[in-house]
């Protein structure tokens, strides 16, 4: 129905209601004799008497007062849309479609959303875990959580946390081969090689300098004293983050990922830090994004506050605590 149309549905359930064209008219802010026209002219497309016109009155015919039932249903459906439309920006309920990342969804969000259903009964969840990038406006998805740098610039992001990068190794990879005490020292190691990485096979490290009332201390300041590139040997190279943390776990070499990839097996000894003094470039941060800034769903708002309030403190450091 276009916009002419319903003003001539919008002249005859005036007419029938008020009982003149000079009250519809007032009714509408119209003049009556506009809404004369509106009413012929429906009269005319449907090729039939809608209304009885008499000096003294106006009357529905049968196929007027049919037309105004059905009319006044469809008012009725579009007033029920209108409020479950409204109800869906104040109260969090209906399908939520999210698009999470492999591994990091897998070990920190996954384990969450039972806790998440719960607070909110009216929600059901679809959660599609992938590494692949994911078009959240043309695939439907309410929201998505990435980790590094956001390329559409077409979503609106909120940051949720930064994860650090470090380097780690197992007790018997570390007590069976040469110290490292140096960036320079992982030339002659074997590294696990990290395919996606955009720099690979080359990891930067860098070391602040810190200082305390003008000398050194254990803290670090802003001030990068040295920075070293080094190109590492890798024995296995993959491009999944598991495969990488199995390897390092099994003696293969120094393995180059987030703090929260190996939280677990770093707090059991498992793996041990290598170099914890620098800092390894490739840090990132990870950030819920929507499609839209402007009538953000409750269930979509709902999500994202979730995120914020359950990673406040990264749940790996927690785990260590």
């Amino acid at each position: 129905m276009n916009g002419t149309e319903a003003d001539e549905i919008g002249a005859l359930l005036a007419v029938l209601e008020t009982g003149s064209f000079s009250a519809a008219g007032r009714q509408l802010g119209r003049d009556a004799s506009v809404v004369s026209r509106r009413l012929q002219a429906l009269e005319t497309r449907l090729g039939i008497r809608l209304v009885e016109r008499s000096t003294r009155r106006l009357s529905p015919t049968d196929a007027g007062l049919r037309l105004r039932e059905r009319a006044q249903e469809a008012m009725q459906l579009i007033r029920s849309g209108e409020d479950e439309a409204r109800s869906l920006s104040t109260t969090p309920t209906g399908l939520l479609r999210l698009s999470l990342p492999a591994g990091f969804g897998r070990r920190w969000i996954a384990p969450r959303l039972p806790a998440f259903l719960a607070q909110y009964p009216s929600l059901d969840v679809e959660a599609v875990f992938t590494d692949r990038f994911v078009d959240l406006i043309a695939e439907r998805f309410d929201a998505g959580v990435r980790i590094g740098r956001l390329e559409d610039n077409r979503l609106v992001a909120r940051h949720i946390l930064s994860m650090r990068r470090l380097l780690c190794a197992a007790p018997a990879y570390i007590d069976t081969h040469p110290p490292i005490r140096h960036p320079r020292d992982l030339a002659n190691h074997a590294c696990i090689g990290f395919i996606p990485m955009a720099s690979h096979p080359v990891w930067h490290l860098s070391r602040r300098e810190a200082r305390h009332n003008g000398r050194r201390s254990g803290r670090r300041s802003g001030q990068a004293a040295e920075q070293h590139s080094v190109r590492t040997r890798s024995r296995l190279a993959t491009d999944d983050i598991d495969a990488v943390v199995q390897a390092a776990l099994g003696g293969i070499g120094v393995a180059y990922c987030a703090d929260w990839l190996v939280a677990d097996e770093l707090r059991d000894g498992r793996l041990v830090a290598v170099l914890p003094e620098w800092d390894v470039a490739g840090d990132e941060v990870m950030n819920v994004v929507r499609a839209s800034a402007q009538y953000t769903p409750a269930k979509t708002r709902a999500f994202i506050d979730w995120m914020a309030q359950e990673f406040e403190t990264p749940p790996w450091m927690r785990a260590r605590s």
